[in-house]
């Protein structure tokens, strides 16, 4: 069994800050951009160390976008940040029409993404923004973990060629993976095997199904928990291996249930090997003002509920 400290945490937004800067030092193409919301995105701490390369346009999201394109078409690689449900949302056409269409190499960061945004309620949580991102054409859709795989994430996007949205979350979470683990666009991580059932999750609530894997196998079921940080391109060959071993899958994730983890993996099941599949995730309802450990537990996605779906589900 994998063995976290649940009671130490770190930010996820502070590992995209402090990455993003340190790649600037030995990268000038790299710019950020914002939409005056640098402190709470962490572009803040690049802005400090290069003033000239930090654009804030201000409350202008479409803005944002478009003259992130811009600096990509001058060589420049613009990471542009705001609040993922403006990003996606607000700016959803100049995404499509002007950085997807043209592929341009622009990095969009979603931050403060799903419920876990907490007391700023459901006109802040973005519960759509995986969806909306990754039914775009030449988009690749990052959903990282915890500080080390957010950390990689930003790594990867600022050396690869085209349109990237990491989506980031509020909430610090636990480490679950140290400097031995290496990023890899085509593959998701097993981080135990089972037998019984396979949990499949993605973002900032990654630390919570590692627990609910640890309460189920008390109770004697064995659960293969396989992380999935890029939602597209899914890694269809874990998904099938794990699914055809436990026949049942459950999706776990800090957004809709429909479009983003759960669908990504229906999909490929329903076309190569139909099993079972229980998304976990919010049901096609707007999110509410609260604390975030309230919220997850309020819409099914702290460890004890998940475990007693998985328990339900098994019966």
């Amino acid at each position: 069994m994998l063995k976290i400290n649940y009671d130490s945490k770190r930010s996820i937004r502070g590992a995209f800050g402090e990455e993003l800067a340190a790649l600037g030092e030995n990268n000038p193409a790299i710019v950020a951009l914002d939409a005056d919301l640098s402190g709470s995105t962490q572009t803040a701490i690049f802005a400090k160390k290069f003033p000239g390369r930090f654009f804030d346009v201000g409350i202008a999201e479409q803005d944002l976008m478009t003259t992130a394109l811009g600096l990509s078409l001058t060589g420049k690689i613009p990471f542009a940040a705001t609040f993922a449900v403006f990003a996606t949302g607000r700016a959803y056409d100049q995404i499509r029409n002007s950085v997807c269409y043209q592929k341009a190499n622009v990095k969009i960061i979603g931050a403060h993404g799903g419920i876990t945004v907490g007391e700023d309620g459901a006109s802040h949580q973005a519960l759509e923004d995986i969806s909306l991102m990754r039914g775009l054409p030449n988009m690749t859709v990052i959903v990282p973990g915890d500080y080390e795989q957010t950390r990689q994430s930003v790594r990867f996007a600022s050396e690869c060629n085209g349109p990237v949205y990491i989506r980031l979350s509020r909430m610090n979470v636990p480490d679950v993976f140290d400097r031995n683990y290496k990023f890899d666009l085509n593959r998701a991580v097993i981080l135990k095997e089972g037998s019984d059932v396979t949990l499949f999750t993605c973002g900032d609530i990654l630390s919570e199904v590692i627990r609910a894997g640890e309460i189920l196998e008390q109770k004697g079921i064995s659960a293969e928990i396989v992380n999935i940080p890029v939602i597209k391109p899914l890694d269809s060959e874990t998904v099938l291996k794990s699914v055809n071993k436990t026949k049942l899958a459950i999706t776990v994730e800090n957004h809709s249930v429909i479009g983003g983890l759960g669908s990504a993996v229906c999909e490929v099941l329903s076309e190569n090997a139909p099993n079972k599949v229980c998304r976990i995730g919010i049901n096609d309802c707007f999110g509410q003002s609260g604390k975030p450990d309230e919220l997850l537990k309020f819409y099914g996605l702290d460890a004890e509920s998940i475990a007693n779906k998985v328990i339900e589900l098994k019966k």
